[in-house]
């Protein structure tokens, strides 16, 4: 009897632990959007949040943990967006109008009516432009390190990328993840030179646009991460910031700046973002 027991009891643990590794599994595929086989990864369940990472990144590594903790509570969908990761480059400009529509053809092709959605830097200015362009996808934008004009940047992040080269890039973790995981993985120069275009483009989402924008907006950023200060203030102060809140209704949007942070050393600053994320997407609108 004793053996009987021990051996149903070992089995049924056997059995849940195979359910929660099933669970935990995360949901895989490729999306035709906009002239892309763009990878996504589904992990978790609840409500929906998009994150789009930042450039020459990639589900893989970058975000993985950050995945597995916001996915505890919420549905997480995360995309290699176009160029990064398991999904190849186009013949296409890599405009924040483009990333942004590419992130509606996905939520359109998973049948998910709207999400939030968490951005770093590249990802981060796209998740505003989603905000700006296709509103009814958007509920709630969490913007880590970006800014809504190209002059938003200290003059030195913009004065870097003139000279920068892809040969200063061989051997390191981008190009490393690269060519692991790219359809194309000896790409990685033109895939460079597309990103460069981009970086060095001039763009403006409009502060009016900006302003008019329904979605709730977090803005998180490092005391040194190459977002000029009084800009950071401006992109606050469109959303409703710049008040006395124990006067009057705190604004929807927040702020958050952390200390001896820069735009790179964010991404390790994942035990003090996270939760601060989870309060912001939780948070009921004000009666």
């Amino acid at each position: 009897m004793k053996k009987t027991t021990f051996f149903l009891t070992t089995l049924l643990a056997l059995l849940l632990l195979g359910v929660v590794s099933a669970q935990q599994k995360p949901v895989t595929g490729y999306a035709p959007v906009n002239g892309l086989k763009m990878y996504y990864e589904i992990h978790g369940s609840g409500e929906p949040v998009v994150m789009l990472h930042g450039a020459f990144m990639a589900i893989t590594d970058d975000w993985s943990v950050w995945i597995s903790e916001l996915a505890k509570t919420r549905k997480v969908i995360a995309i290699d967006m176009q160029g990064h990761g398991r999904t190849a480059d186009v013949d296409r400009d890599m405009t924040f109008e483009n990333l942004s529509d590419d992130v509606e053809g996905l939520l359109d092709y998973l049948k998910i009516p709207s999400a939030d959605i968490v951005g770093y830097s590249l990802g981060a200015g796209v998740a505003m432009e989603c905000a700006i362009r296709h509103p009814e996808k958007v509920r709630k934008v969490v913007s880590i390190s970006f800014s809504i004009r190209r002059d938003g940047w200290v003059k030195e992040a913009n004065d870097f990328w003139p000279n920068f080269t892809w040969e200063m890039m061989k051997g390191t973790p981008a190009e490393v993840g690269y060519k692991k995981l790219n359809p194309n993985p000896d790409g990685f120069p033109n895939f460079f030179n597309h990103l460069k275009a981009t970086a060095m483009r001039p763009f403006d989402f409009g502060a009016d646009k900006f302003k008019a924008t329904k979605a709730p907006m977090f803005f998180i950023h490092g005391d040194a991460d190459g977002i000029r200060l009084d800009h950071i203030a401006e992109m606050y102060r469109l959303k409703g910031g710049d008040i006395h809140g124990d006067m009057q209704p705190h604004p929807e949007s927040r702020l958050a700046i952390l200390p001896n942070t820069t735009h790179v050393t964010l991404m390790n600053r994942m035990t003090a973002i996270v939760p601060m994320i989870n309060d912001f997407l939780d948070a009921k609108p004000a009666k």
